[in-house]
């Protein structure tokens, strides 16, 4: 199995299934941007192959869209492979040029997230360019269903959630960032852990997708009836998002008077994510993200309605659902989580046993051995059909 991944220091799901399938005995090769940094040696641990090639593009950059499409080719002839797992879309769009849409090998995309399905024209651009080996693991409830609207046939969409490694999360508070923040256990604290994503001007985004701005202001909203309560952001700027993130900063000095604080990017989040009192997870446009390491942590969830996080946060079940682009809305809900500790602790175990059930790793990556195992079935029955049909014409 070819894996596609177009960055060596994220897409941890990637890593962790890749894991598993190796431990399935099932031969795995991973192309990454680099074979020595971020996680490649932690496939090549783990048993895959790595091999060094970056067939990744973005849309402010189509001019390596020849370059990425022949270094697709390339690697397909190297590495000969029974199936080609995909998880990134640039790098689906790549591989679906270089292959065409007659090609006997199967191409199974594993969507990250909803985002360019919310956009007609990438949307439209992702089934123009699939061929009748092309299939689709939507990573949500929201996905899977808009690949049926599109037209894609239920046979060839499989729904399997990113999972993760859910041994680190224990739950237990170290007050290792209450400490940091020079704040005692009694003090109401309130966090975000997210990349900072800045804007897209060709999607007409204002705001980065993970709805830092808002979280801010419901911050400022909350404390008016909360004064003591103290805010957090746990996460750094991902690309060329530092002008961003500056702003972001400054806003929030502004905005929050003291009260908000940047901690930036952490290796330790299993650690200190049992310090919050509540998790904020404002995206725009998200997947299950955010919500599933604070539940995991046992720690109470206020999310928007976007995308997957509804699959994992039931509003008055395992914690608070809210409108996006809503920092009212927002600020009540974080106001009614904290003022109710006994009904937050309540939605937040439930959560924490749905999504130790629905992303257990371990689980996922039998699940997806599964899905090969149907794709190629599936494969080697279409192309003896068309060869039969070849020999008899």
């Amino acid at each position: 199995m070819l894996h596609i991944v177009k960055t060596a220091v994220g897409a941890a799901w990637a890593y962790h299934q890749v894991r598993v399938l190796c431990s399935l005995g099932i031969k795995v090769v991973v192309a990454l941007p680099s074979a020595t940094e971020g996680l490649a040696p932690h496939y090549q641990q783990a048993g895959a192959t790595v091999i060094p090639v970056n067939m990744n593009f973005g849309v402010q950059h189509l001019w390596r869209v020849p370059a990425a499409v022949a270094a697709c080719r390339r690697l397909v002839k190297e590495v000969a492979p029974d199936l080609v797992h995909l998880h990134h879309v640039g790098t689906t769009l790549a591989m679906r040029m270089a292959l065409g849409k007659s090609s006997p090998i199967p191409r199974i995309f594993q969507v990250p997230g909803p985002l360019h399905l919310e956009h007609g024209f990438f949307a439209g651009l992702d089934t123009r360019l699939a061929g009748p080996q092309d299939y689709w693991i939507a990573t949500c409830q929201w996905t899977y269903q808009k690949y049926l609207q599109l037209g894609i046939p239920a046979d060839r969409v499989f729904l399997a959630y990113a999972a993760t490694d859910i041994k680190p999360f224990i739950g237990v508070r170290t007050g290792r960032l209450r400490n940091e923040l020079g704040i005692s256990s009694e003090v109401p604290l309130v966090g975000m852990v997210a990349y900072i994503y800045a804007p897209v001007w060709f999607l007409g985004q204002r705001q980065g997708l993970k709805g830092h701005e808002d979280f801010m202001m419901a911050v400022r909203l909350a404390r008016q009836t909360l004064p003591g309560m103290r805010g957090v952001i746990i996460g750094g700027p991902w690309g060329n998002a530092a002008r961003y993130e500056s702003r972001l900063r400054d806003l929030g000095a502004r905005m929050c008077n003291g009260s908000l604080t940047f901690v930036g990017n952490r290796t330790d989040v299993p650690v200190i994510y049992p310090d919050l009192d509540l998790a904020v997870v404002p995206s725009h446009s998200e997947n299950c993200g955010g919500a599933v390491e604070p539940l995991l942590s046992g720690v109470p969830v206020v999310a928007t309605n976007v995308g997957g996080l509804p699959d994992l946060i039931g509003d008055g079940k395992t914690g608070w659902l809210v409108p996006p682009h809503n920092p009212e809305a927002l600020a009540q809900a974080m106001l009614d989580a904290l003022q109710n500790g006994e009904e937050a602790q309540r939605r937040a175990a439930e959560g924490q046993n749905l999504a130790r059930r629905l992303f257990d790793v371990e689980r996922v990556g039998r699940e997806i051995a599964g899905v090969y195992e149907k794709v190629l079935t599936r494969s080697a029955r279409s192309n003896g059909d068309m060869l039969e049909s070849i020999a008899q014409s």
